[in-house]
């Protein structure tokens, strides 16, 4: 329930380029007052707004493509230029 206590707080971690992990079972209030719930021990929420199932994350980051950086797979140097850019936003 709702802001009654618990004996242990919840856990989200964050991850690179991804979803937020968040211990459930959860429910998610969206935008519009709607809930949503899951009931599962861990749940992937997106946070780049690109999932078809969002709230839940669907993977759609990983098709994200950075600037002129190439996806993964290509030449080597497409890899190359993509980690210089990773690293000039850490």
């Amino acid at each position: 329930m709702p802001n009654e206590p618990s004996d242990r707080p919840c856990r989200i971690t964050p991850t690179r380029d991804g979803p937020l992990l968040v211990e459930g079972p959860v429910e998610v209030t969206l935008e519009d007052g709607s809930t949503v719930r899951s009931d599962r021990f861990t749940v992937a929420l997106c946070a780049c707004r690109r999932s078809r199932t969002y709230p839940w994350c669907d993977t759609s980051h990983r098709r994200r493509v950075r600037g002129s950086a190439a996806p993964r797979g290509d030449s080597g140097q497409a890899r190359g230029s993509s980690a210089a850019s990773e690293e000039s936003l850490e």
